[in-house]
């Protein structure tokens, strides 16, 4: 056949080739960013390696010419997550054990919070406020008056009070089964460095946290809408519903508030604060803006300035807030897997369990379905384009082998050569007739 009539065979092919080559390229790969696999979607994974660099000493982070270094702050361990998607944009000693004060609360809060409806009543008693260290923290309850579940969770979210914390865990069971059972909870959220000792936070031999792991904590947190309520109040009236004792409480979070020289942070949705002689200054705080929702994480500022830790998770929320669009993850932070809580669990026994690993869900599992579902619709609509191609080049082919049957049959396409001795040539089972002509000039 001339390389004229091999051209529309090499065209469909070239299109064929063409699609499988697209077909050939992953769909996630496909969706990454300017930056590659470092520009994390929600689901996406980081390179193999990436998510050592936490382990690590020091500030880890992913340096580029686009984005700025984070703030030089005090901290002895802090943490800047995207929760959107999961990315941890820097950390500093994420996973150095800490005391973790108050901070704690919110481990106690996804422990306890499930297991009892807001609306029930609960009497305090004196054996529910045994046991109090002194220099603790109250939220002010009094004995043998009628609270309110959500009464004692605004004491313990607002006050960071301990006689709120003591009152839910003897409606819980005890003390010690509490902290028990904080402690499966950090097992189950993958929260390694957690060593529950006392389930109010205070100081207490051998019990500490990481700046990664109350980063679990408060994402876990917010995914409940009771959790995320309390932890955003600012204020409230105790007993809320009101009668002569009733008094008004304000969230001890300055950077919520807005209190004692610190200005309140836009956007800002909680989450918890802390602070024992031992454990020095720890926040937990979360704020959102434009779709965004940043997470940050600070332990003991070291400089000795005043609301150190207030000022320094400010700096760190700005510059998260300004760079999460382009910044590389340095790592990922599991997302929280569905049906984690469990509100009928058993007492376990006290000891620091394994950690086992959890599955992403939300938003980031959902972001992984969608990613699937184009890919198979993308891969069958290439299959459709090939065997549309691959039928095309049939019936063209069909059609050639008639034309050139009736041609060599009829002499209706012919072709004169004038030089003797002419013959006929076959090239792929197609014939272009050579007749010699003689005195003639050939025509078609």
């Amino acid at each position: 056949m001339s390389s004229v009539r091999w051209a529309p065979v090499r065209a469909v092919t070239v299109a064929a080739v063409c699609v499988v080559g697209l077909l050939a390229v992953p769909g996630p790969a496909a969706a990454d960013g300017p930056h590659g696999i470092d520009d994390l979607r929600a689901g996406a994974r980081p390179a193999a390696d990436a998510g050592d660099r936490l382990d690590r000493r020091g500030v880890q982070f992913v340096a580029r010419r686009d984005v700025p270094e984070p703030p030089k702050v005090s901290a002895l361990s802090w943490m800047v997550t995207d929760l959107g998607s999961g990315k941890v944009l820097a950390a500093k000693d994420a996973h150095r054990p800490l005391p973790p004060a108050s901070t704690l609360k919110t481990l106690f809060a996804l422990t306890v919070l499930p297991r009892f409806s807001q609306g029930t009543v609960h009497t305090v008693s004196l054996e529910d406020l045994a046991g109090i260290e002194a220099g603790s923290s109250m939220a002010g309850l009094r004995e043998e008056v009628p609270y309110h579940v959500a009464d004692l969770w605004h004491g313990v979210f607002l006050r960071s009070g301990s006689d709120a914390v003591h009152a839910l865990a003897a409606m819980n069971g005890g003390w010690d089964k509490t902290i028990d059972d904080m402690q499966e909870t950090a097992r189950r959220l993958g929260a390694r460095d957690t060593r529950v000792e006392s389930a109010d936070g205070f100081d207490t031999p051998g019990q500490v946290s990481s700046a990664y792991d109350l980063s679990l904590f408060g994402q876990a947190g917010l995914t409940d809408p009771d959790f995320a309520e309390f932890a955003a109040t600012k204020r409230a009236q105790l007993p809320q519903d009101g009668g002569p004792d009733a008094f008004g409480i304000q969230n001890t979070n300055r950077l919520l508030v807005g209190s004692h020289g610190v200005r309140p942070y836009e956007g800002l949705i909680g989450v918890k604060n802390g602070y024992t002689t031992h454990a020095g200054n720890t926040l937990i705080a979360a704020a959102r803006r434009d779709g965004r929702t940043l997470l940050v994480t600070a332990m003991n500022p070291q400089s000795g300035a005043a609301n150190a830790v207030y000022e320094e998770t400010r700096a760190l929320l700005d510059w998260g807030f300004e760079v999460a669009p382009r910044a590389a993850a340095v790592a990922m932070l599991p997302g929280v897997a569905k049906g984690w809580q469990d509100a009928g669990a058993e007492h376990v026994a006290h000891r620091p369990p394994p950690v086992h690993p959890l599955t992403v869900t939300g938003a980031r599992a959902d972001a992984d379905g969608a990613g699937r579902q184009w890919w198979l619709l993308s891969s069958a609509a290439a299959v459709g384009v090939i065997a549309a191609a691959g039928l095309g080049t049939g019936l063209w082919w069909r059609r050639r082998r008639r034309s050139a049957a009736t041609e060599a049959g009829t002499g209706a396409e012919t072709k004169a050569n004038t030089e003797a001795g002419t013959e006929a040539k076959g090239e792929a089972g197609m014939t272009d007739a050579v007749v010699e002509a003689g005195l003639g000039e050939g025509k078609s």
